[in-house]
């Protein structure tokens, strides 16, 4: 498998080897003559009359390493290819605008969907065969070989030419018509019944013994999280609120002891191959580390339990030191795959991760202090499950590359340990802690796996979010400070001042500094909603108004290049791009929350903020165009819900008036972060008068210290309350809106 390090080394390359991106740089040796999604390869395909093979994957995907091994290597499949396709390759992390559309078409015509996705079109870019993954030939029986569809659609393009093109167009068509959703005037706002609909779902797929909903292979989804946190919130003292707390609790744990959780390097790998996460796909990407910063940290405001704790810094630890760079951008993914060893030839899944019985004892071989017979290594492989013989089920590996190798997972406890060795519980931390650490001094000397350094807009914005809101939780003013160095380097390298626009993505250059391609991509509205989001995160933890100053201009600009105006909702493109034959509004909230959920809760909050209820107005809008959506099938849409009940619950406004540095202005931002309070916005006024809020938000310039001390309003509406110095009786106003 070519990748970005080594693709420089052959004497013949593509078009790719002008592109920045890591992905588009492993298949710049190819012998496929790719070219980049742009006016050259669409150009082309009309000037020389053939169809277009279209491959969009991302740098850090199995499959996507394996079609290119098996196919897009070969001179022969490369010889059809440039003979009768023109052949462009797309980073779907890069332009998840074309990704989105085609993969629609896959989704739909095939009941499925994936990376690599590998789709056919006319050279006016309409489907007309699409699926993901295909093996090089037809010796595998559940689907065609490769280059015989190549030579088949080849042949069809020839002798049925006009059938195909009607074909397209009427796909097309129908694309347009299914995905087409509209305000139509005439729809009611969805009512809190949404939510226990929502509940209902869930706990039927609910996985009681390991957590997690439905069968394998079994997802994170964080949106899940939000959304049930925010049903207990709401119904503390139900039984149904009791269980939403503990489904979500209960996976919380699990997932945490699972093999997803990187055990010695921190992070959580993508999703569980199996029911009881266990065996992980070993990549790790960026936007799961984000959203699951966040839910750790809402589970520990709401149960104050260390281990939630734990699992916020160690997603904090991970990504400072792994998907971090140099000037503050957040690095997009690490790859699955990884060689064995350095003298290994070919990469396999999980390499860096799995251990072998073998290793452990080599390794741990030391006694441990006070024991004459008992090692490191005795400990250590009772505690996380480990076998001579490997602890990997043959049917989660079916490729036989973990076969006698160890996924770490802790199915006991610390007592539990303790009790089967006879030690305090003490001495077994002390024992498990100082294997982790000779583990992770041996994993640092392995090949490791490739990092996807590119630098994504939307995925920094959710990181951001998850630094910031570590920053208010866990009270340590160095997560802030990185998530304000993060939203420094989009202000330098992802936006642009004189347009109010973000940029999609920049990269890591050769000398470790920042890249930019020639022609860069503009941001997309999940770039926009992301980044608002963590904007408004990063002022409640910083209190600093430049970022809520930032995030209404930002906000702005999406509502002028992505709001339908007519139908309601937002699009995922801005208009005027040729290329993308489909604009579509997201409805749905999976690995990543929907651009149209995420604006919801902007809107609102910005509105609450600022005071602007045209904002509220738009947001409503948005909940009317999925009212359907909402009401049938809430579960697509968990982000979306948690917008609702934030409008429905009626926001609070928590006003703190005082010096920023003041012992008691700290005391009772400290009680506001310690608290689970979702329907609620933080002010901070230090009194002058002055400044940006003083200017939007006229009450305010009315909201005084009283006696010279902190004092702090709960307001609704921007109603307020009687002031109070007191913390105690604030702390009391407090726990009295936490649900």
């Amino acid at each position: 498998m070519a990748s970005s390090s080594d693709s420089g080394s052959s004497a013949q390359q593509n078009r790719l080897a002008l592109e920045k991106s890591p992905y588009l740089l492993q298949h710049a040796s190819n012998p496929v003559h790719w070219y980049p999604w742009g006016d050259e390869a669409m150009q082309k395909a009309k000037a020389d009359d053939k169809p277009i093979f279209l491959s969009v994957g991302y740098s850090t995907c199995h499959w996507c390493h394996v079609m290119e091994r098996e196919s897009f290597e070969n001179t022969e499949i490369g010889d059809v290819l440039n003979k009768y396709f023109i052949s462009i390759k797309v980073d779907r992390e890069e332009r998840p605008d074309v990704d989105r559309v085609y993969m629609t078409y896959v989704q739909a015509s095939t009941g499925s969907g994936g990376w690599p996705m590998s789709v056919f079109l006319t050279p006016d870019l309409k489907p007309i065969f699409g699926g993901t993954y295909f093996p090089p030939d037809d010796r595998y029986y559940s689907r065609p070989g490769f280059k015989s569809l190549l030579m088949l659609i080849a042949q069809k393009w020839k002798t049925n030419r006009s059938e195909i093109e009607e074909q397209g167009t009427a796909i097309l068509d129908a694309l347009m018509r299914g995905t087409h959703v509209t305000d139509h005037g005439d729809t009611e706002m969805p009512t809190t019944e949404v939510l226990s609909k929502l509940y209902e779902m869930f706990e039927g797929t609910y996985d009681e013994e390991y957590g997690g909903f439905g069968k394998a292979p079994k997802f994170p989804q964080p949106v899940n999280f939000n959304v049930l946190f925010r049903f207990y919130n709401m119904k503390k003292d139900t039984e149904e609120g009791k269980t939403a707390l503990n489904m979500c609790l209960n996976t919380l744990r699990m997932m945490a002891k699972g093999g997803i959780h990187d055990h010695i390097a921190q992070g959580f790998h993508r999703y569980s191959t199996d029911q009881v996460w266990h065996v992980p796909h070993f990549e790790k990407m960026l936007y799961d580390q984000g959203q699951l910063a966040v839910t750790y940290l809402d589970a520990y405001q709401i149960t104050k339990e260390k281990i939630f704790a734990e699992m916020a810094r160690d997603i904090f630890e991970y990504v400072n030191r792994d998907l971090s760079h140099p000037e503050g951008g957040f690095y997009s993914a690490e790859d699955a795959d990884s060689l064995p060893t350095p003298q290994s030839k070919e990469k396999k899944e999980g390499a860096f991760c799995v251990w072998t019985w073998e290793e452990l004892h080599s390794l741990l071989a030391d006694k441990v202090p006070g024991q004459d017979s008992l090692t490191l290594a005795d400990v250590f492989c009772h505690h996380c499950g480990c076998r001579k013989e490997g602890n990997v089920d043959p049917m989660q590996d079916p490729h036989e590359e973990l076969k006698h190798q160890n996924v770490l997972m802790v199915k006991g406890s610390v007592e539990e340990t303790a009790a089967k060795f006879d030690l305090e519980e003490e001495v077994v931390n002390d024992t498990l802690q100082k294997c982790r650490q000779i583990l992770f001094e041996k994993r640092q000397q392995r090949p490791k796996p490739h990092l996807d350094n590119k630098m994504v807009s939307s995925w920094n914005g959710l990181m951001i979010s998850g630094m910031a809101r570590g920053g208010q939780v866990l009270g340590d003013p160095e997560l802030t400070k990185r998530a304000v160095k993060a939203a420094e380097f989009l202000q330098t390298h992802l936006y642009d001042a004189d347009t109010n626009t973000l940029l999609r993505s920049c990269y890591t250059a050769e000398d470790g500094g920042v890249a930019q391609i020639s022609k860069p991509i503009g941001g997309f509205v999940d770039d926009y909603a992301f980044v608002v989001r963590g904007l408004l995160d990063l002022y409640e933890a910083s209190l600093d108004p430049r970022w809520l100053e930032w995030c209404q201009k930002l906000q702005a600009k999406q509502d002028e290049l992505f709001w339908d105006e007519e139908g309601g909702g937002y699009f995922s493109t801005a208009d005027g791009d040729s290329s993308i034959v489909l604009r579509m509004k997201e409805d749905q909230d999976g690995a990543e929350p929907s651009p149209n959920s995420v604006s919801c809760m902007n809107l609102l909050r910005l509105s609450s903020f600022l005071d602007h209820p045209e904002r509220s107005s738009r947001a409503e809008r948005i909940l009317h165009v999925f009212a359907k959506r909402l009401t049938t099938i809430p579960v697509a849409v968990p982000e979306l819900v948690c917008a609702l009940t934030f409008h429905l619950q009626t926001p609070k406004q928590i006003i703190i008036v005082g010096p920023q540095d003041a012992d008691d202005t700290k005391a009772m931002l400290r009680a506001v972060h310690d608290c689970f309070i979702p329907n609620k916005i933080l002010i901070w006024a230090d009194g002058s008068k002055q400044g940006f809020l003083y200017e939007k938000l006229d009450l305010l310039k009315s909201l005084n210290m009283v006696e010279e001390k902190a004092t702090a309003y709960v307001c609704e509406n921007y109603r307020c309350a009687a002031p109070t110095t007191s913390l105690q009786q604030f702390q009391q106003q407090l726990d009295g809106i936490g649900g």
